[in-house]
């Protein structure tokens, strides 16, 4: 796995999903440090106008989403419980809530003097600036819930009731995680271990999975630069996509894709390939030639271009 290349920031909680999976793999990967807030130049010509990190890459082939990430990590560690789409219902439906529906609680929930504090020495006084206005604008247009502050500590504190009842065993749905335990844990490891709140030490069990989450690390991360990933992409050429999955009608046709929950911001180019979880995205771009850049179908909306 080490062709894996993850576009991130350490304060990321989606990104802290996937290190934690890519820990949990044992995993080798290289790692692109990128600014808290757009813009980003080097995902700009990866990734076009998706502007949520992580990021991942491989060649010349952009993985875009935590869930699709996952699926990439999966088949390479042969690790099929991390795909949500392999879950049951029930654990899915876990997951989705707790990725779409909470994030943002534990987001704010996070918020104190410690976490602050973490911010300053993360980033510039101009960077912090920028972050605040760009999450103020992101809040603006989201379809996801955007709780304010004094609703989050309770929706957070119900959140890790309903986790302390459900585990039962060491994870959330038996002795091994799956998908559902990565997505509970990075808001709550926003809050338990980047804010170093308080707030979930009445949940003993929550705490202990915590630990035990934790205890996974973050893989073998090896430092890359920016300018190195693009050119990695140039290099390389998109890997082939199979015969079944060039079979739906608005393949060849020029389309959009964006988020339906925030940061709505549309990527554009031809659609190369469509499987039952994922769409593929042909773009061209000047500084690296044909990337393909993949989507989750589940939580995007796919559009055809006009003209």
């Amino acid at each position: 796995m080490t062709d894996l290349i993850l576009h991130h920031y350490p304060m990321s909680p989606f990104s802290q999903k996937v290190r934690s999976m890519l820990g949990y793999a044992r995993a080798p990967w290289q790692s692109v440090r990128h600014r808290e807030s757009p813009p980003r130049p080097v995902l700009k010509v990866l990734a076009g106008g998706y502007r949520k990190i992580p990021v991942a890459q491989t060649g010349a082939d952009v993985f875009c989403d935590s869930r699709v990430i996952a699926e990439e990590i999966a088949a390479r560690a042969q690790r099929p419980e991390l795909v949500l789409d392999h879950l049951d219902a029930e654990a899915q439906a876990w997951a989705a809530r707790v990725d779409h529906d909470l994030f943002f609680a534990c987001v704010f929930a996070a918020g104190n003097r410690t976490l602050r504090r973490k911010a300053r020495e993360s980033m510039s006084l101009p960077g912090l600036l920028r972050f605040a206005w760009d999450r103020i604008n992101l809040g603006r247009t989201a379809t996801t819930p955007i709780v304010g502050l004094r609703e989050a500590r309770p929706i957070v504190l119900a959140h890790a009731a309903q986790v302390e009842a459900q585990l039962a065993q060491d994870f959330l749905f038996g002795a091994t995680p799956n998908h559902a335990d990565f997505s509970t844990f990075h808001g709550l490891w926003m809050i338990h271990f980047l804010a170093e709140s308080r707030l979930l030490h009445g949940f003993p069990r929550l705490v202990t999975w915590l630990e035990r989450m934790q205890a996974f690390g973050d893989g073998q991360p090896t430092p890359l630069a920016a300018e190195e990933a693009l050119a990695v992409a140039r290099r390389a050429a998109p890997r082939a996509i199979a015969a079944e999955h060039r079979a739906e009608a608005r393949i060849g046709r020029a389309v959009s894709i964006a988020p339906d929950d925030y940061a709505q911001d549309a990527t554009h180019g031809v659609l190369a390939g469509a499987t039952p979880t994922r769409w593929i995205l042909a773009r061209e771009h000047r500084d690296i030639g044909t990337v393909h850049v993949h989507f989750p179908r589940r939580g995007y909306v796919l559009q055809a271009e006009k003209g």
